[in-house]
């Protein structure tokens, strides 16, 4: 299964990803691409370093969103994928790109959805959100992309315990060890074998 990581920023999910496929955690797979938003996105390093192909596609360089979004699905189409992942990737996905990859497109986003997720809730605003109101468990989420904000079909979640004295970071960092860079490794090998 070719797969493309879309991201944005440092690329924790990815290296989640590269570690499993690099130690047979996932099979059946390989990372065809990386492709962030951000020229400066420390993701794209860790793609080089990993002998991976990193492509930016950058709303700065288009004069249009259309024009963006269309350089967006022309280098995603370039690289013949079976599943994108988006892991981290804070760019709304114009809805021909969804509607083309129906179901060849997951995230991984950092609530047990329904819990604090759609617009404006995502990095460390999530986590803010969830000690805001004294939640006892929070957790990962990975998820279709459909035409939404965090609504398409769930496919696998994790739970992790909210902890007294839990800062935003604090939180965000457990989620991330222990749900993120477990569920969404496990999820590629699945699809990648089914």
């Amino acid at each position: 299964m070719r797969i493309g990581v879309l991201v944005s920023g440092g690329g924790t999910n990815l290296q989640a990803i590269i570690d499993a496929v690099n130690s047979g955690k996932i099979t059946n797979t390989e990372i065809a691409v990386v492709i962030s938003n951000k020229k400066d996105a420390y993701a794209l390093e860790r793609a080089q370093n990993n002998g991976i192909e990193a492509v930016c596609v950058s709303k700065k360089d288009y004069d249009t969103v259309d024009a963006f979004n269309d350089a967006l699905l022309e280098t995603i189409d370039s690289y013949n994928l079976d599943l994108i992942v988006l892991a981290g990737f804070l760019v709304v996905l114009p809805s021909k790109l969804v509607k083309k990859y129906e179901k060849k497109i997951i995230n991984i986003h950092p609530s047990l959805i329904p819990s604090f997720c759609g617009d404006g809730f995502y990095g460390l605003k999530v986590h803010e959100a969830a000690l805001a109101r004294g939640v006892k468990l929070t957790g990962a989420t990975v998820h279709y992309v459909d035409e939404g904000t965090d609504t398409g079909p769930i496919i696998m979640q994790k739970a992790v315990e909210v902890r007294d004295g839990d800062t935003p970071e604090v939180l965000q960092k457990r989620v991330m060890e222990e749900a993120e860079w477990v569920i969404l490794p496990e999820v590629i090998n699945m699809l990648a074998n089914s």
